[in-house]
């Protein structure tokens, strides 16, 4: 089974460097610039699994999942924090917008794939 990832980062890099731990694994990988972008990508898409950043321009990963969870389709979706922020009141910030779970950069590409088959169960 495929599973279909939406991830919103700002960086390129980070972009493909997600791309390339998750598409040999069986992935199919959308890419957004930021929050704003993220949820026009989102209008078409029915991703399994979020990726987001925190620190971007326009809107930043804690208005992007207070966006997503606005949205009935979304409520549900699992949402995966991927920062380099590692702060306890981010965290606890992040889950009370809806994030399911935090991962710190730089990632693991094993560990990113491990995460994504546990909150897609």
């Amino acid at each position: 089974m495929t599973l279909t990832v939406l991830a919103v980062d700002d960086s390129r890099t980070m972009r493909d460097m997600i791309r390339l731990a998750l598409v040999p694994n069986g992935f199919s990988v959308h890419v957004a610039e930021d929050g704003l972008d993220g949820l026009d990508v989102l209008s078409g898409l029915a991703p399994d699994v979020i990726i987001t950043d925190i620190n971007m321009p326009r809107m930043d990963g804690f208005g992007f999942i207070d966006a997503v969870r606005a949205q009935e389709d979304h409520r549900a979706t699992p949402i995966l924090v991927l920062t380099t922020e590692s702060a306890a009141d981010l965290k606890m910030r992040a889950r009370n917008a809806g994030a399911t779970g935090w991962i710190v950069k730089p990632f693991d590409p094993g560990k990113l794939v491990k995460a994504l088959h546990m909150v897609t169960g």
